[in-house]
């Protein structure tokens, strides 16, 4: 910068000097605001995981990550099978490319998030076992979030799809350090062994009830649940993964059919006293024990508590073919639910019934004409 010629009044100097330096700071905010522009982000896949001071079999371990925590790549290594990051409070390390999903794969599941914020549960669910969440419903789909075995979620709609038939075997991976991170689970290895069966041909769905265009038949088909967690986040695991949270009092009553959507109706006494505690009486919808149906349900029942014998009871069941969702609440004070089942013309038509006490009782239209029926013949006097 020149120097100010010493006639320039002090003032006048001080001003420029000032809006001199204002100029140089916005100049450097421009620098800073590319270089973030221009940054690369991922997010950690494992449940946790170290950061390493070097890429080496012995390393020291700098700080750790967890499960979808945002980091900055900082550097790749040579052998792309390691990359150098920087979380948010500036501690720097290595860690193996394959434990980083990329920004692409988080705007995903925060669109996923966003599409379904306002979606209603059908049933609380326990996950059996860690489990991975697929941006997708196909175990090809991108994988982000892991869920501990136990963990609560809230089941949001279900999607049938085909079986992805083994890959070849692949090549003999690099041995890894003495003490490598645990990898991510992976479905191969948490779904539980099927019984060996034929592959039942799948039955083609009405086109009122399909959700999309069913395979060939003999397709080998499994189920994914969208569902969300506790910290809103959602995505799409294996069906056979999670369980449906519900007693076991009511569970046993399944009668080998599998238990897909669940709501607490009402709660009344346990004894019938006004001091006893409460016990929630349950519409619970079932279907059959196999994968790929073209239905989501084909039983109702209201299961309702019988306060002198203590134990769960059949207030209601029905047959039908139904599509989620259900949407339930109270009117007047009393329960009421409604659901989505196939008329006989095979449309989907919505049911509504109200529970009074024990007894439940479908609601039919009263501006629909009752069909009038035709006046008793004559009897027949004898010859």
């Amino acid at each position: 910068m020149c120097p100010l010629p010493k006639t320039v009044p002090l003032t006048v100097r001080a001003a420029i000097l000032l809006l001199a330096s204002v100029c140089l700071l916005a100049l450097a905010g421009c620098g800073v605001g590319d270089n973030e522009e221009k940054a690369e982000y991922g997010y950690i896949t494992a449940p946790t995981l170290a950061l390493r001071d070097r890429v080496a079999q012995v390393y020291n371990k700098v700080a750790f990550v967890n499960n979808g925590d945002r980091v900055r790549i900082v550097e790749r290594h040579g052998n792309k099978r390691f990359v150098k990051v920087r979380t948010d409070d500036g501690k720097e390390g290595w860690i193996p490319q394959r434990y980083l999903a990329p920004q692409e794969v988080f705007d995903q599941f925060a669109g996923l998030a966003q599409q379904n914020s306002a979606k209603v549960s059908q049933a609380g669910a326990v996950t059996r076992r860690v489990v991975n969440m697929h941006a997708t419903p196909a175990r090809e789909g991108a994988v982000l979030y892991q869920l501990k075995e136990g963990e609560r979620l809230e089941l949001l709609s279900r999607q049938s799809a085909p079986r992805v038939q083994p890959r070849p075997a692949p090549r003999a991976p690099e041995p890894p350090a003495p003490d490598e991170d645990r990898d991510k689970a992976k479905e191969s290895e948490e779904e539980e062994p099927a019984p060996p069966e034929k592959p039942a041909p799948v039955p083609a769905p009405k086109k009122s009830a399909a959700k999309a265009v069913p395979p060939a038949p003999g397709v080998p088909m499994e189920d994914w649940w969208l569902v969300r967690d506790s910290r809103k986040r959602v995505g799409w695991i294996l069906g056979r993964m999670v369980d449906v949270d519900i007693p076991l009092d009511v569970a046993q009553y399944a009668e080998g059919k599998r238990i897909v959507a669940s709501y607490v109706l009402s709660e009344v006494p346990e004894k019938g006293g006004p001091q006893d505690k409460l016990v929630p009486q349950y519409l619970v919808l079932l279907t059959e024990p196999k994968d790929g149906m073209p239905f989501d349900f084909n039983q109702l029942r209201v299961f309702t508590w019988n306060q002198k014998r203590l134990r769960y009871e059949t207030a209601y069941r029905e047959r039908l073919t139904g599509q989620l969702p259900f949407r339930a609440g109270q009117e007047g004070g009393n329960p009421f639910f409604v659901i989505r089942a196939e008329g006989p013309d095979g449309t989907l038509t919505e049911r509504r019934y109200r529970m009074q006490g024990v007894m439940v009782r479908r609601v039919i239209d009263e501006t629909a004409q009752p069909a009038q029926k035709s006046p008793p013949a004559p009897a027949k006097r004898p010859a």
